[in-house]
């Protein structure tokens, strides 16, 4: 399988702190790359990170990247 020669950005910005979460929701939010608050990160879209955005939408924000 060929892969795509512009594969889709998107921009992760922690806007909410993971403190008072779950053990899991905190993990996820540091796979994610994230580290302090208002920290953005740009990760490849594969639907693994659609899944952990969904497990933590209430703690990021989520656009695509140009």
């Amino acid at each position: 399988m060929a892969k795509q020669a512009s594969a889709l950005k998107i921009r992760i910005t922690l806007v909410r702190s993971p403190l008072g979460n779950s053990l899991t929701h905190k993990r996820t939010v540091r796979a994610l790359g994230l580290r302090r608050m208002h920290q953005t990160v740009e990760q490849t879209d594969t639907p693994q990170l659609r899944g952990m955005l969904a497990r933590v939408a209430h703690l990021v924000k989520v656009e695509e990247a140009k």
